[in-house]
């Protein structure tokens, strides 16, 4: 029996031929579309754009992939790179079974958990990285890592960190005034 999922048959389509669909109500903050950008840019398009044909209009309508399409509409390296080809998982549904779709994709993706986020952070200081090769790679800036290895409380991941001089308190003011 052949497989029935879309993602058996992901084809290579003009990023002219992709449009964004109208309702998606995700958005991604610039910080994450910098590290989306990285991805791509390090490891190729990795995931397909999932798209619904559109016969009449001879194009591919957005389900889930929005953020991907823009990567390559605005970063010229990458259209160059892949020839200007998106990755394409059709998906053959009615506009009400798409929307669903869309929200689906986007509620699937979940949330990091902080535990196992400080876990990676720890793991990857015991091979010997950076807080700069942490912040590059993971697209976290050096509070978030900071915070991160606080939570695992190993004094080891702390034993490069230049401290400063702790805060020194300003005489009390004279509150009877």
């Amino acid at each position: 029996m052949e497989p029935k999922s879309p993602a058996y048959g992901v084809v290579a389509v003009p990023i002219e031929k992709i449009k964004p669909n109208t309702y998606n109500p995700n958005a991604v903050a610039p910080p994450e579309m910098k590290l989306l950008y990285d991805s791509i840019k390090a490891d190729g398009y990795t995931m397909p754009i999932v798209c619904y044909y559109d016969k009449e209009d001879d194009s591919y309508i957005i389900v889930d992939g929005f953020h991907r399409y823009r990567v390559m509409l605005e970063n010229q390296d990458i259209y160059d790179r892949e020839g200007g080809m998106l990755p394409v998982s059709v998906i053959d549904k009615p506009l009400d079974q798409r929307m669903a779709s869309t929200i689906r994709h986007n509620r699937a993706r979940g949330s990091h958990d902080v535990d196992l986020m400080s876990n990676i952070v720890k793991e990857l200081h015991e091979f010997g990285r950076s807080d700069a090769w942490i912040s590059k790679h993971l697209g976290m800036d050096r509070d978030e890592i900071l915070r991160l290895k606080q939570i695992t409380g190993l004094a080891a991941l702390f034993k490069d960190i230049n401290f400063g001089q702790a805060w020194k308190p300003v005489e009390e003011l004279d509150t009877d005034e």
